[in-house]
C-alpha cells in the first residue's frame, strides 16, 4: 500500500463514516442532559488540547510563554475579547523575548 492515493481514499471514506453515521444512527434529539453537556465542551476541548502545547514550546524561551498563558487566563476571567487576549499575549512574548 505505497500508492498516496490509497491513503487520500482512505482518509476520504474514514472521514465521511465519522460525518455520516450520526446522522444516520441517531434520528431523535438527544435528551439526556450529560450527554448533551459533555458533547458542548467537546470543541472547546479539543482547541485548548490542540493550542495548549503550542504556547509553551513556538516561542524562543518557555517563560515568555508561560508569562503570556498567565496573562492570556487572567484577561479572559476579565472577560476581555479574544482579540484584546491575544494583542496582549503576543505583546507579552515579545516584550519577555526581548529581555531575555
Amino acid at each position: 500500500m505505497s500508492n498516496p492515493m490509497m491513503y487520500v481514499v482512505t482518509m476520504a471514506v474514514f472521514t465521511y463514516l465519522i460525518r455520516a453515521l450520526p446522522l444516520t444512527l441517531f434520528n431523535k434529539p438527544i435528551t439526556n442532559i450529560y450527554v448533551q453537556s459533555f458533547l458542548y465542551y467537546v470543541p472547546y476541548v479539543t482547541l485548548a488540547v490542540m493550542t495548549f502545547p503550542n504556547i509553551l514550546y513556538e516561542t524562543n524561551s518557555q517563560l515568555a510563554g508561560l508569562a503570556a498563558l498567565i496573562v492570556g487566563i487572567i484577561l479572559a476571567w476579565k472577560d476581555k475579547s479574544l482579540f484584546q487576549v491575544s494583542i496582549a499575549c503576543c505583546l507579552v512574548v515579545l516584550t519577555m523575548e526581548y529581555i531575555i
